[in-house]
């Protein structure tokens, strides 16, 4: 009997017990997230897996849930799982790419139901970014429950933060259930100047962060980074058996594009292209794989946007691009080098045909500055950009650390 089935059949101490020892004694499995490294670690154990320790904290009360299509335990949604429990789950309230994870980047998801659970689900990413007081009206909990590949731009820690800041105003106790990091390893890049805050970058840290989606509640908690300084009531149930540096696959696709781990490997550094003309392959079968542009001078691969699931409409649909198919760099150099690579970034601006339009204004969104910008156009090298990174990781570096619930490797 899998896991699923014994949590449905017996109470909660039982099957927190079933939990350990299948935690101790499991192989990876398909469908199951999981860490392994050289030596063949054990199972990572999320924190939605741990029932014993956050069920108590949501019994009698009425329970908002922030989810989407990655809120798994042992391939069954949490939904499903905490109503089998007896959870009273009110509404749901979805990030980008919606509740079950298959809208495109960047489309306006409206609120609705869900037709599996019948269960209300309130967009994030429509009509408001920030729960209001009347969607949040008689909660008594919101639990946040999302996988997240550690890059400031992936848009759920910005979610994240809006529904702390909410619950804040509200009065209303938020519990983190934590997943690793599949990027937890290392952190780098610019830190994002108030300036040039967005949902695609609210607070300053690097491009890459380096901390979970629990360790970086913390901190944003911690440091006074909500509206008007305000905390709110933060519990975060951490993962087991991991700790950053531990390779950790995800086997379900974090949002549409992001469908291999070489794409989630490479998406820090490449995700500053969708602030310029180059196509990150959105309608080819390895989004965040390939590089290119119509008419492009460098590289010899070719492909050819396609209006598809995930990207109705990509960049440069039905145009032949060309460039550079980047598929096995991000598991192999990109991994064990773990920084932000500027490489493809200053290659594709020398190649450009027109440099004067080749970055748009969102390009400075993403870099959290302008001086990234700046720096490519003047013809600094990526040693003499990195450079110029170095103080503010320094500074960050002491503040990440104080919120680090996992060993660094």
């Amino acid at each position: 009997m899998s896991y699923a089935a014994q949590i449905r059949n017996f109470p909660v101490l039982i099957a927190f017990c079933f939990l350990v020892s299948h935690a101790c004694c499991s192989q990876n499995q398909v469908g199951k997230t999981a860490i392994a490294d050289s030596k063949g670690s054990q199972m990572a154990i999320t924190g939605a897996e741990q029932f014993f320790e956050y069920l108590p904290m949501l019994k009698n009360k009425r329970v908002a849930l922030v989810a989407n299509h990655t809120s798994l335990v042992d391939g069954r949604h949490l939904v499903d799982t905490l109503r089998s429990q007896g959870v009273n789950i009110v509404s749901v309230f979805a990030p980008e790419h919606g509740f079950r994870g298959a809208a495109d980047a960047g489309e306006k998801i409206a609120s609705g139901k869900d037709p599996k659970t019948g269960l209300p689900v309130v967009s994030l990413y429509g009509e408001n970014k920030k729960p209001t007081a009347a969607q949040l009206k008689d909660i008594g909990i919101v639990v946040f429950d999302i996988q997240d590949v550690g890059a400031r731009f992936y848009t759920y820690i910005s979610t994240l933060s809006y529904v702390m800041e909410a619950c804040a105003e509200q009065n209303i106790p938020v519990l983190v259930l934590d997943r690793p990091n599949p990027n937890g390893h290392y952190f780098d890049g610019p830190i994002l100047e108030p300036a040039y805050a967005s949902f695609v970058g609210l607070h300053p840290v690097p491009i890459v962060h380096g901390m979970t989606v629990g360790e970086y509640a913390n901190m944003v908690n911690g440091e006074a980074w909500l509206k008007n300084g305000k905390k709110c009531s933060l519990s975060v149930i951490p993962c087991k058996y991991w700790k950053h540096g531990d390779f950790y696959t995800v086997d379900v696709p974090p949002s549409p594009n992001l469908k291999s781990m070489n794409a989630i490997y490479l998406y820090p550094s490449l995700c500053l292209f969708e602030g310029t003309p180059v196509s990150l392959g959105r309608g080819t079968p390895k989004p965040f794989e390939v590089i290119g542009f119509p008419g492009n001078k460098e590289g010899t691969y070719t492909f050819t946007p396609v209006s598809g699931p995930g990207s109705k409409n990509p960049p440069h649909m039905n145009a032949e691009c060309k460039g550079f198919d980047l598929s096995g760099f991000g598991e192999g150099f990109i991994r064990e080098k773990g920084k932000l690579h500027l490489f493809w970034l200053l290659s594709m601006y020398q190649s450009a045909p027109d440099k004067t339009t080749f970055f748009t204004p969102f390009f400075d969104k993403l870099a959290g500055t302008d001086k990234l910008r700046k720096q490519i156009e003047s013809g600094k090298t990526e040693a003499e950009i990195r450079e110029s990174w170095t103080a503010g990781l320094e500074k960050f570096s002491l503040i990440r650390k104080k919120y680090l619930l996992y060993p660094e490797k």
